[in-house]
């Protein structure tokens, strides 16, 4: 399992937590926020905080949220391809 990691968009911070298949735990300001699963690459959906189950409602946030997860490459393999140059 992938570790937790941060993103940022614009003056807003937010911690990642990843889960299983494909599901991210969102927190903002220290607070859960929301969880997010990616649908589609350009198609993120909240899930329920109760349930779990998927929202089909278009959330921008959410969206870019998602864009920034499958952007973000985790630190450790810059430095295992640096160490294999080497």
């Amino acid at each position: 399992m992938k570790e937790p990691f941060d993103i940022e968009l614009g003056d807003v911070i937010y911690a990642i937590f990843p889960e299983e298949n494909d599901v991210f735990t969102v927190f903002k300001d220290g607070v859960e926020y929301m969880k997010i699963q990616k649908d589609t690459d350009a198609e993120w959906l909240r899930l329920d905080p109760e349930t779990d189950i998927p929202l089909f409602d278009l959330n921008e946030e959410a969206n870019r949220i998602g864009k920034q997860i499958s952007e973000y490459k985790e630190p450790e393999d810059e430095e295992d391809d640096q160490e294999e140059e080497h």
